[in-house]
């Protein structure tokens, strides 16, 4: 496939409208929302979880850090948040597949559009703040516009000479350091940074030991800028990012019952199972300010990342032994489970490598025609990524219990693929001021993706097997309302139209996700209250999943694209915050956030035949999506030493297929659990620079069956109590 290239279009725009940004603003390239202060004019839901924000609990999970965003669902698997499953208003959270993931402002994911699983997420303990958008303005950013993006920035270099020392020593051997210095003079700047995370693990594997993480990460950014009286002023930003991790991470679960007895527990036969990985980034970031009102912004960014996942599949034992069924081959699945009779079985290694390179030019432009204010954003990016799968798989026998290597299959097929995809996207996006009160946005987004897959038939790769490609193109138009009805309320509407590329696994002719979004609503703001109630609906011409052994899809397919057909989801999003102060100087900040969700498949699937009874109907329910997702957090702050935080988030049970709401399915297996989970931080300064904190995450140590996928039910992470302490400078 060919290289990227940066069509001479890009430069000619720029040239032909260089005219008049925004020179009071600090040049910037990396945010989506800006400062908190923008939410209030947007045509859509948005949410910034800022530092402030972030430190109250301290976490390094990226599932605890966005549940009190609405309308985002969380799937955990780990209980650490290495690989997590994000859904934003309906659209499937497997992998966080679904959503316009970033890392200041360049998507994150391994493989966006050929591969769009994130088995990559960046180190969240080490994000100085997290934005969230959804709507019609998630459109500037894409390729995913269905349910939103999500943007996380990385710590900033800072305007003087300062630096954090973090340590944490923690239950089940986790411990970790968070560093970073950095300086700027009035025409440079430097950031060096490293965020490192160890732990033994809460799960115990019979047989052996805990399943441990380690976890190490680099960052080096650097800044050159012009005089503040330069008559073009520009600023250049390099970010070198680096990571590995080494994770006895498994798809394996337990079954119910071993679930009841210890929600803790793993099987034996998944000892070997184990995540390596390494990532690497490099990223240029210039702006140039051509004059007031015109800004002209480029991105260059490169992503490599390597992993072997090392892990057995062995969910049928699961399964056989929950429904009372058999394996072939097999006397007593549970047996094998618990080690006690012998068995031969693959462990395959997961073996990807994943590249993903672009290029994106975008412009700010304010310019006024008459009264109506106009603020003009408009880019072009140029995006390309692939992957290369060469998984071979290890025979072991369990014997007595113990696991003795046997030979090794190579792979062809599916486990020896190379997966390619080209992107052009262009977006226009206009804020029209019309009056004092009133806000036109018009948005404008286009991609264009071409994909290939090439399968191999031997190790060598020298017999080429199956071979497909695909290409789609859409233009998605997308308009927003805010009418600012008094000093302290506004309303909202918008209305945008939903895309996700099908991936490099679709065949010629299989059409990309689409949808139509709309939302209505009204916020509230006077200073020390703020509230925000949004409905969304959101009509899916096709809605489709990327199949993955982490999600299979309905057919029961680990790999290439699954037309799910015409669905619905329509919901609600709620948010309230503010702080009080007391009579003592003491003040109680108060958030909560809730989201209902309600999505069904709207339209029978086409059947194979007569005969065919395994095909969507109208009225199934979307998989993995809870109806009621709740979060409250409240504090007490002395305004001196000392303060103490607590939150509380809810998730309703998940249906984990399609088919739990026909009136022939109401199997237990079906379903997660509900959960209410409590974590509680409290902090006290022994000066101005150093800071010592005692956090506990599942204060009352709850614990249920949170998910059911890849292979069995799987618990959230147990009271789990940390020390730490921060020194500033």
């Amino acid at each position: 496939m060919k290289r990227f290239f940066l069509s001479p279009l890009a430069f000619a725009l720029a040239a032909i409208t260089a005219v008049p940004s925004l020179a009071e603003q600090r040049l910037e390239t990396i945010t989506v929302i800006g400062d908190p202060e923008s939410i209030s004019n947007l045509p859509g839901s948005a949410h910034l979880v800022d530092a402030d924000e972030l430190a109250e609990f301290e976490y390094v999970d990226i599932n605890r850090m966005m549940r009190s965003v609405p309308g985002v669902y969380i799937l955990e698997e780990d209980g650490y948040g290495l690989r997590p499953n994000i859904g934003i208003r309906g659209a499937q959270g497997g992998r966080s597949a679904k959503i316009s993931l970033m890392e200041d402002g360049v998507l994150v994911a391994p493989a966006p559009y050929s591969a769009p699983e994130a088995y990559y997420f960046p180190s969240a303990g080490r994000m100085d703040a997290i934005e969230v958008l959804k709507g019609p303005a998630a459109l500037q950013y894409g390729p995913f516009t269905v349910g939103g993006a999500v943007n996380m920035l990385s710590t900033p270099i800072p305007t003087s000479s300062q630096g954090m020392v973090q340590l944490e020593a923690g239950e089940y051997g986790e411990t970790r350091l968070h560093a970073h210095y950095g300086t700027s003079t009035e025409n440079t700047g430097w950031l060096l940074e490293t965020q490192q995370q160890y732990a033994d693990g809460f799960r115990e594997i019979d047989r052996s030991d805990s399943a441990d993480i380690a976890k190490e990460d680099y960052l080096l950014k650097g800044r050159l800028q012009s005089d503040a009286d330069a008559t073009y002023r520009q600023q250049l930003d390099i970010k070198l990012q680096y990571s590995e991790e080494e994770s006895g991470m498994s798809y394996l679960g337990l079954t119910d019952a071993d679930f009841n007895d210890d929600p803790n527990r793993r099987y034996g036969i998944s000892a070997l199972d184990e995540m390596q990985n390494r990532h690497s980034t490099v990223q240029l970031n210039h702006s140039i300010e051509l004059s007031d009102n015109f800004t002209l912004h480029t991105q260059a960014y490169y992503n490599k990342f390597k992993r072997d996942w090392f892990k057995v599949s062995e969910g049928e034992l699961i399964d056989a032994v929950n429904t009372g069924g058999t394996v072939d081959g097999v006397i007593d699945p549970q047996a094998v489970l618990d080690g006690t009779e012998d068995y031969t079985f693959g462990i395959k290694h997961n073996n990807r490598e994943y590249e993903a390179e672009g290029l994106q030019i975008s412009a700010d432009w304010r310019f006024n025609t008459g009264a109506i204010v106009h603020e003009l954003t408009f880019g072009l990016r140029q995006h390309q990524d692939e992957v290369d799968r060469y998984q071979p798989v290890e025979i072991y026998n369990q014997i007595d219990g113990q696991l003795v290597f046997d030979s090794v299959e190579l792979p062809s097929a599916s486990n020896n693929r190379i997966e390619e995809a080209e992107a052009t996207s262009f977006f226009v996006y206009d804020d029209i001021k019309l009056n004092d009160k009133l806000t036109l946005t018009a948005v404008l987004r286009y991609e264009d993706v071409e994909t290939e897959q090439q399968r191999y038939g031997d190790a060598d790769r020298t017999e080429k097997g199956s071979y497909r490609s695909n290409q789609v193109d859409e233009w998605l138009p997308g308009l927003g309302l805010v009418y600012q009805a008094s000093e302290q309320w506004s309303l909202l509407a918008g209305v945008h139209r939903g895309f996700a590329p099908p991936g490099a696994g679709a065949a010629d002719g299989q059409g990309p996700e689409l949808s139509t979004n709309y939302e209505w609503g009204a916020r509230f703001d006077n200073g020390s209250v703020s509230a925000e109630l949004i409905a969304f609906y959101s009509d899916y011409e096709n809605a489709v999943q990327n199949c993955s052994v982490a999600v299979e899809c309905p057919n029961g397919a680990d790999s290439g694209t699954y037309q799910l057909g015409e669905a619905e989801i329509k919901g609600l999003e709620a948010s309230f915050g503010g702080e009080w102060v007391l009579a003592n100087g003491w003040a109680v900040p108060m958030r909560a956030t809730y989201t209902y969700t309600d999505g069904e498949i709207s339209a029978d699937q086409d059947r194979i035949s007569e005969d065919d009874e395994d095909y969507l109907r109208a009225g199934d329910n979307l998989q993995d999506l809870p109806e009621n997702v709740f979060a409250v957090s409240a504090g007490l702050d002395s305004g001196a030493a000392w303060r103490i935080n607590l939150t509380a988030a809810y998730q309703d049970e998940m249906c984990v297929d399609y088919e739990c709401n026909r009136d022939d399915s109401s199997e237990q297996l079906d379903y997660t659990e509900s959960l209410w989970v409590v974590d509680a931080a409290a902090h006290y300064d022994f000066s101005a620079g150093l800071t010592g904190y005692l956090k506990v995450d599942n204060l009352f140590d709850e614990q249920v069956i949170i998910s059911r996928s890849p292979d069995g039910a799987r618990a959230n992470r147990p009271r789990t109590a940390t020390l730490g302490m921060k020194y500033t400078f």
